[in-house]
């Protein structure tokens, strides 16, 4: 029986029919490009770029191992590009750190539906984080490939059941549509099995970081694309895309992180150039032991002359996160809670966007800390 097999299953493969895992790809792209770079010059960077599903051990690692054993003698560069609890926006503006600044990469694996919905990214942000990724590695390399996919969560589950397929695989969806990409949706076949009976949700799969049994099923997903485009000889040639027309004109293409070191007028705010918790607390790689521009002081103040059409901060919000005002170009002040829900254990990266739809040009971002007894710790200034 399916259902018994499927709870002690954890080092056994799981199998299910390819022509049932099909109806959960969708091929809106092929993978020519990263097959020549397998087949041919026998060479390829593969790169994750994701929250803690791919950050941590599972279908990353199964991908890993799978194309190093498939193809022996192709040089295989792997880049985890995983950080916990970061969706598409925060990605949107860490790409080229983290992700151009290794080189070039020739297979892109995409994820964010999960922490977009933890973290309640809104529809418009999603849209243009994901856009902004898409088009900033496709000018970076027009002949990358990129696979988006789509992760499940309970929420995600609830709306399939509702009869609404959720807002962020919507965006996943139509932007694979609109550039051509592979999209694999795994909130919808996990979803689906879990509604045949064939696994639970709360015995099997466990979480929305999925267990073992879990991970062998996205790995499964994703080894089925992989084996029919790689099943066919290496194309003679590479080819390069050309950028359509935007979908929206105010995505996040040219985002990066603006250096805090660049501010001015620092007023109760100092960097502090290795910052890292005084108390116990739990803080995330990356976002501790570097840079920060610090303040505990109330109503202190910082500037920030910048170019370009969006602003924002990615941030520290630990347990004494507080409450900033801001304004651009001395217009209306602005109020933003740094704290968050997960704030009191752990001093969790937060980004937050300040200004959008600016006007071309320069402009300055100042930004005030309210309130005693709180800590305001910027680790970026994210500029698009």
């Amino acid at each position: 029986m399916i259902r018994k097999l499927a709870g002690v299953l954890l080092g056994i493969a799981v199998t299910v029919s390819a022509l049932a895992q099909e109806q959960f790809i969708t091929r809106y792209g092929r993978l020519d490009n990263v097959r020549y770079h397998i087949k041919a010059d026998r060479k390829a960077t593969i790169t994750f770029m994701g929250g803690s599903i791919t950050n941590m051990e599972g279908w990353r690692g199964k991908v890993c191992d799978y194309l190093t054993a498939a193809y022996p003698a192709t040089d295989f560069r792997f880049i985890n590009a995983g950080i916990p609890s970061l969706g598409s926006l925060p990605h949107a503006f860490r790409f080229e750190h983290d992700v151009l600044s290794k080189g070039k990469t020739d297979l892109l694996f995409l994820e964010a539906a999960v922490n977009d919905r933890v973290n309640g990214t809104n529809e418009v942000t999603q849209r243009r984080a994901m856009e902004g990724i898409i088009r900033h590695a496709l000018k970076a390399n027009p002949q990358v490939n990129i696979v988006l996919m789509a992760f499940v969560d309970e929420d995600k589950m609830a709306d399939y059941h509702a009869g609404k397929v959720p807002v962020e695989v919507q965006v996943h969806e139509e932007l694979a549509k609109k550039y051509h990409l592979p999209f694999i949706n795994l909130a919808k076949e996990i979803t689906t099995r879990i509604d045949g009976r064939e696994f639970t949700w709360k015995d099997d799969f466990k979480d929305l970081h999925p267990s073992p049994f879990g991970q062998q099923l996205y790995f499964n997903a994703i080894k089925r694309l992989l084996e029919e485009d790689f099943s066919a000889a290496a194309p003679k040639h590479l080819s390069s895309v050309k950028l359509p027309r935007a979908a929206d004109p105010f995505n996040y293409e040219n985002g990066a992180y603006g250096n805090i070191h660049e501010a001015v007028n620092k007023n109760g705010f100092s960097v502090i150039e290795s910052w890292e918790p005084a108390d116990e607390v739990g803080t995330r790689e990356g976002f501790v032991k570097v840079p920060m521009l610090v303040s505990d002081t109330a109503r202190a103040s910082v500037e920030y002359p910048f170019t370009g059409r969006t602003i924002g901060i990615g941030i520290v919000s630990g347990p004494d996160a507080g409450v900033i005002t801001y304004r651009i170009d001395g217009g209306a002040v602005q109020q933003k809670d740094l704290r968050t829900q997960w704030s009191k254990s752990l001093y969790l990266p937060w980004y937050l966007i300040l200004g959008d739809d600016l006007k071309p040009g320069k402009h300055t971002l100042s930004l005030q800390k309210e309130g005693d007894g709180s800590v305001c710790r910027v680790v970026y200034f994210l500029v698009n």
